[in-house]
């Protein structure tokens, strides 16, 4: 492909972009229709929450940020950079 003919270069979403995550232990936020909740896993912070078919889900905060979050179960979600769905 020619250089003036490229697709411009999509850059990765960057969590600064959106509004901050809450930071309270147990705190609980939405996405993708389920509850995730704030935990420190080995000193870290991890949202745990369940999948589709009920299995544990570990999330890092750069991995909410991405897939799009809210305070309330149908709240307006907070995507960082993103395109609405």
């Amino acid at each position: 492909m020619r250089p003036d003919t490229e697709a411009p270069s999509q850059e990765p979403a960057r969590p600064e972009d959106g509004p901050a995550l809450p930071t309270a232990p147990c705190s609980v936020v939405w996405s993708r229709g389920h509850a995730y909740v704030l935990e420190s896993v080995a000193g870290r912070p991890r949202w745990q929450g369940v999948d589709d078919r009920g299995r544990a889900v570990q999330l890092s905060c750069a991995d909410l940020q991405r897939r799009g979050w809210t305070r309330s179960p149908r709240g307006h979600s907070h995507r960082s950079g993103a395109a609405p769905v």
